[in-house]
């Protein structure tokens, strides 16, 4: 067990920061103006106050803003108390309890709901977000009423479910909220205990959908596929499994073929499954399980931007064109299934416009985002300022695609800016620190959960972006503001900063640190700043918008990534 380091001395914030040669210290130069009061009374965000609970009956009508307010968070502390620790669902505990989700589904009288219900379900390691939200924007161009299931959530629970493409209303969301929760609390008992946290979840997805009669459900699977809440739909329409890889291993599986079985679970008799390239380990599991279950499995090529007609996918990223190319397959399956493909003609050398038009207007936020601080524009209009580059990626594979999309679009900056300043180092292309005036400046800023191995993730990460020419001058740690055990409409920023464990984020450091010196060496000597960790992350961006203030000439380029937690955290403290 790792022991957090020593607290420093209380006349300076905890933070803690190295130089290169491996140098890890505590900085204790900042202004005196940090002291452990003033952090919290003038760093610290001023949040709203919570709201307690309602006491009212659970009725609609008239009602006040506040009062619906009231109701909301009502409603997230009773999904908070369904929140218990992961423990692995496999055949000695009977998916950990699965068959519960149907007892569910006759106590919500929901079973024939299901059945009518014409879902695409998406399992996969790396993309099911980005395919199902290129599936949901296709179908609805298409003038269908569209329902997507997804997650997690950045930063209100309401993003994972969408209605033609918007987060249900908070009207909405509460009135079927309390139809669910008040017949489960009413009929559960011991032998039925109440859901779990995502299996509610996904049970209040097919409510909404039902009443709300859309005439597709785009499910994502949760975690695994075999045993996830999702998979109690018995007929879908089409089955897809993104690109396949290591994570959440300590429940799926070690191996790839393991982790391949556990997605593989949600094939249904009978019913067309779709894929994209696989490992070979993985795409022999998948072809086995489809033979067993007399499943046609299909597996489709990337997407050719030249079929986008002069357009660009919504979503950035080279590798969003494997993902664009599976939503393609599963929507073509699922109009012609259904009857809805009418006159348009879909194969590899063209594309109706309506699916142009889809994959060009989606839309995903985490997912390769980038956003101007708005509040670094405000105070620094002269030169220079900062923007956020956010991905949610925390596999390895994920990182190393988030690399490359960074270190593309800071490339297309470079070379729209100021052409003749393009540079190469070592024979690779490279950015150069000044283009037009300005000083460009790359910063990480990351954390990841404590079950993920730093030594897979930020190798693949470091030395993506280092072989396409992107140096980060400084790399943040910091603690997420979100928990995992509560469910909650504000940030809940630490109470005394001096308390904060940051064991985890200390250990990141030191891997950071070790791989700069050890991997790297002379590539980034002179360009590299060393590391910090801050005890909370509003801290950071306050230490970010601060050196943007002292730095006029300076443009910070943030990439905030390793977890989709952190990305919605940061995503809540630029949009205040």
């Amino acid at each position: 067990m790792l022991r957090a380091r020593p607290r420093p001395p209380s006349s300076a914030p905890r933070v803690w920061a190295s130089r290169p040669r491996r140098r890890i210290t505590n900085i204790l130069s900042l202004p005196a103006r940090y002291n452990a009061r003033s952090l919290t009374a003038h760093i610290l965000p001023r949040l709203p106050p919570r709201l307690p609970p309602s006491a009212r009956s659970h009725r609609f009508g008239a009602c006040s803003i506040r009062d619906m307010a009231q109701e909301y968070e009502e409603a997230l502390s009773c999904l908070s108390s369904l929140i218990t620790r992961r423990t692995r669902a496999d055949r000695t505990n009977k998916g950990d309890r699965f068959d519960l989700m149907f007892d569910y589904l006759k106590i919500l009288d929901l079973e024939e709901e299901i059945s009518r219900l014409k879902v695409i379900h998406v399992a996969g390691t790396k993309g099911k977000g980005s395919t199902c939200t290129f599936t949901e924007s296709i179908l609805r161009s298409c003038g269908l009423r569209t329902g997507l299931f997804t997650s997690p959530h950045l930063i209100d629970v309401r993003e994972r479910f969408r209605l033609d493409g918007a987060q249900v209303s908070e009207e909405k969301f509460l009135e079927h909220f309390w139809w669910c929760w008040n017949r489960l609390k009413e009929k559960t008992s011991g032998d039925v205990p109440m859901p779990t946290y995502f299996r509610f979840l996904a049970l209040l997805a097919f409510k909404i959908f039902a009443t709300e009669q859309v005439d597709v459900a785009i499910m994502e699977v949760g975690l695994g596929g075999k045993f996830d809440a999702t998979n109690v739909v018995k007929e879908p329409i089409v089955c897809g499994i993104t690109s396949l890889g290591y994570d959440h291993m300590e429940i799926l599986g070690n191996t790839l073929g393991e982790i391949a079985g556990q997605k593989a679970g949600i094939f249904k008799k009978g019913v067309p499954a779709i894929t994209v390239p696989q490992p070979e380990e993985a795409m022999h599991v998948l072809e086995d399980r489809a033979s067993q279950l007399g499943v046609p499995l299909q597996v489709v090529s990337p997407l050719d931007p030249g079929l986008l007609k002069n357009q660009h996918l919504g979503l950035d990223g080279e590798h969003q064109c494997v993902n664009a190319g599976l939503a393609i397959a599963l929507s073509s399956v699922w109009l012609k299934t259904t009857g809805n493909l009418k006159d348009m003609n879909v194969d590899q050398n063209n594309l109706p416009e309506q699916f142009v038009k889809g994959l060009s207007r989606a839309n995903l936020e985490g997912r390769a985002q980038i956003i101007p601080d708005s509040v670094g524009q405000q105070q620094n209009s002269n030169l220079g300022g900062m923007t956020f580059y956010l991905d949610g990626a925390h596999s390895p594979e994920s990182l190393e695609m988030c690399a490359k999309w960074f270190s593309g679009v800071i490339r297309k900056d470079a070379l729209h800016l100021e052409r003749p300043h393009e540079a190469h180092h070592n024979g690779q292309v490279g950015y150069p620190n000044s283009i037009g005036g300005k000083e460009h400046v790359q910063i990480l800023l990351f954390n990841c959960m404590s079950v993920r191995d730093p030594q897979l993730l930020l190798p693949r990460l470091l030395n993506t972006s280092a072989q396409h020419g992107v140096k980060f001058h400084k790399a943040l740690f910091v603690p997420n503001l979100s928990l995992y055990n509560k469910v909650s409409s504000h940030l809940s920023p630490p109470a005394d900063v001096q308390q904060v464990d940051l064991s985890w984020q200390l250990t990141l450091q030191r891997v950071w640190e070790n791989l700069i010196h050890n991997e790297l060496g002379s590539n980034y000597n002179g360009a590299y700043g060393g590391s910090l960790v801050f005890p909370s992350l509003p801290l950071a961006i306050k230490w970010l918008r601060e050196s943007t203030q002292q730095r006029r000439s300076t443009q910070f380029q943030v990439l905030v990534t390793g977890s989709l937690h952190l990305v919605g955290d940061v995503l809540r403290l630029i949009k205040k």
